[in-house]
């Protein structure tokens, strides 16, 4: 029987710890890592299939991440980002373009997709400037991509990918967490790219793949990030009730695991984590399964989702929180749990973390309030 995806991300789980651990604190995911990731296929778990991925359903996809990320947040971050990069040109990606850029397998990808570049129609491509930021996986990746509007249109937001060799990098990766993620700066000057090396943002043509690209590039990588915050939240947890089984803090009648208000705050913490997770499991599931039946996604149905993940990042990181004020000092040494706070807190800081999200999925219950509001005769 062929291992799943899940199953394959659980078998790296030592790989992935052991590296994390070991690794400088400053220093990108280790090589090793990333080559174990990539020869399990997990990179290509939502490219389609017609180019050779996994297509993987979605809620597949969020937890295989999540498996990555419980073993340590900057690997299954990395991971998110190259999924989600070379997925979107595997679906959405002109058919010359995408024939060269499979031609060997699936390709790592990662880049910015924030409108920080220009592109000036040229041929039967564009030629592209920018200055981009939190570039997560771009050192290990061997293609880039980058937000652009297009000069002839400055409302038209582009996506393009190009070689890495086109791509000057810039390091400036100084941060509280996630920091083997490695998300450089760089920059792009006066690079031209085919037409079909890029997509429009909000109305790309699908030209292979199945529904689950209905989703959208906002959907799709929102999956990602929720993925990323399920699996470092379980790890905080798992790391606090380790720690808990010998754990006495100083002063106190009785071992952590002897306390009741230990007990009942665990108890508290762990339902809030596993209710996120549901939550966005059967949010994507049903964004997914309306795509699948009607041939296009529901935009309420899509932005709830993505309300999911802000949840599960927002609510993650007050529970790692709470998490680590249990744990004591043994939380402020380097180890898991330290690393699980600081990422948390790094990933709440994200645009698919933040307020733009939960403010479209307001808009989003209140318009669907509206339309179920009897009509007066």
């Amino acid at each position: 029987m062929k291992t799943s995806p899940v199953d394959a991300a659980r078998e790296l789980y030592d790989l992935v710890d052991q590296n994390a651990r070991n690794a400088p604190p400053t220093a990108p995911v280790p090589a090793e890592t990333v080559t174990a990731v990539a020869a399990a296929g997990l990179h290509a778990l939502m490219v389609p299939k017609d180019v050779g991925g996994g297509e993987a359903p979605i809620v597949e996809c969020i937890d295989t991440f999540a498996e990555i990320s419980r073993a340590d947040g900057s690997t299954g971050w990395c991971l998110m980002a190259n999924a989600a990069t070379i997925a979107f040109f595997g679906a959405w990606g002109g058919d010359d373009f995408a024939r060269d850029l499979f031609a060997d397998g699936v390709p790592l990808a990662a880049g910015q997709f924030a409108p920080n570049g220009t592109a000036a129609p040229e041929r039967a491509g564009y030629r592209i400037s920018g200055d981009y930021n939190f570039g997560s996986g771009v050192n290990h990746s061997d293609w880039v991509g980058a937000g652009v509007l297009t000069t002839d249109d400055p409302s038209r937001l582009l996506m393009a990918l190009l070689p890495r060799a086109e791509v000057t990098m810039q390091d400036g990766w100084d941060v509280l967490g996630l920091e083997a993620t490695a998300s450089w700066d760089y920059t792009i000057r006066d690079v031209w790219v085919p037409d079909g090396a890029t997509f429009d943002f909000f109305a790309p043509v699908q030209r292979r793949g199945g529904r689950v690209y209905e989703l959208g590039v906002l959907g799709l990588t929102s999956a990602g990030h929720a993925g990323v915050a399920i699996g470092v939240v379980r790890r905080a947890l798992d790391e606090l009730r380790h720690i808990a089984t010998t754990k006495a803090r100083m002063g106190a009648s009785a071992p952590l695991r002897d306390k009741e208000s230990f007990l009942l705050a665990l108890a508290g913490l762990e339902s809030r984590a596993r209710s996120a997770a549901c939550w966005v499991r059967d949010a994507f599931a049903a964004a997914e399964d309306t795509a699948r039946h009607t041939g296009r996604a529901d935009p309420t149905e899509i932005a709830l989702a993505r309300q999911s993940t802000v949840h599960a990042t927002q609510d993650g990181a007050a529970v790692v929180r709470d998490a680590y004020l249990l744990a004591g000092t043994d939380a402020l040494r380097a180890g898991p749990l330290q690393r699980c706070f600081r990422d948390m807190h790094a990933a709440t800081q994200h645009f698919f973390a933040g307020e733009f999200a939960s403010l479209e999925a307001g808009r989003a219950l209140l318009r669907e309030a509206v339309a179920d509001q009897p009509t007066s005769d």
